[in-house]
């Protein structure tokens, strides 16, 4: 019997990774034979790991907090989308080298268009920090054609650096977190806050009726942003879980070349999270 193609998930911390779980059951469901793992790769120590990793016979990688700019520049080949972001979730060896891409993005928009039934185009939409998890879905998020996006960071320096490498792709601009002050249709706190239980310093008045807030962090249940967008008044409110299955769908099809289904996956998933 052939020994399963081995990918595993590289991070530090990365013991609660959910991706393990994910990539096997997408294996499962494909009938495709593979391992898949959780591997903590302390900061400093990305590149002798990967190096390890591809010795023993590694086929692909997922990349997570802090490596996504270590995964960057040991990619040989880039894909378009992560060389705009300037990150790499998403490693996979082919026959051209190590190809880096970043499905980020398109799993934030599969779970808000697709799953959530969100419209995007001609939408007002505020995307809340400005680091690396910004950089990933900013590109996708202006190519779906909002009539703007606003970036807002503790950093203003930051948000309108930001806003400037992406300033071709569509109307995009940057403040400081206060300086966000007007009702938007679409909220995404982008930010690593709810980690650590806090909310970002915004004005209670970018959430009007029609707002709907969403976070790329997600949890058993809401996490401390949601729970401040509803106690605000919010139309409605979603967590990053979803985001998390489809961007690794995004990996499964680049390593296997087959989209494995996300809805079974992503409700087996949140019912698992939220038994005691």
């Amino acid at each position: 019997m052939a020994a399963p193609d081995r990918y595993a998930v590289f991070g530090h911390p990365v013991g609660h990774s959910r991706s393990p779980r994910i990539h096997a059951r997408f294996a499962e469901l494909t009938g495709q034979l593979i391992a898949y793992e959780a591997i903590d790769v302390p900061p400093g120590d990305f590149e002798a790991a990967l190096e390890g990793f591809l010795a023993t016979g590694g086929k692909g990688l997922n990349i997570t907090v802090p490596h996504k700019l270590a995964a960057f520049d040991a990619a040989d080949v880039l894909t378009p989308r992560a060389q705009h972001a300037g990150a790499v979730n998403t490693l996979a060896l082919q026959a051209q080298g190590l190809l880096g891409d970043n499905t980020d993005g398109a799993g934030l928009l599969r779970d808000l268009q697709h799953n959530l039934g969100i419209e995007l185009a001609g939408q007002r939409i505020l995307l809340v920090g400005a680091g690396g998890a910004a950089r990933g879905v900013l590109g996708p998020l202006l190519d779906a054609g909002p009539a703007s996006v606003l970036i807002a960071n503790r950093s203003p320096g930051r948000a309108a650096e930001l806003a400037a490498r992406f300033a071709s792709d569509g109307p995009v601009s940057g403040v400081a977190l206060e300086g966000a002050r007007d009702a938007f249709d679409l909220v995404v706190n982008a930010t690593s806050a709810s980690l650590s239980g806090e909310v970002p310093a915004l004005n209670t008045r970018i959430i009007g009726a029609h707002t709907f807030c969403y976070d790329l962090a997600y949890g058993a249940g809401p996490t401390a942003f949601l729970r401040w967008a509803d106690a605000h008044g919010a139309k409605g409110v979603a967590d990053g879980l979803g985001m998390l299955v489809e961007q690794a769908a995004e990996s499964f099809e680049l390593w296997r070349g087959m989209r494995p289904p996300t809805a079974q996956v992503l409700g087996e998933l949140r019912d698992a999270m939220m038994r005691p």
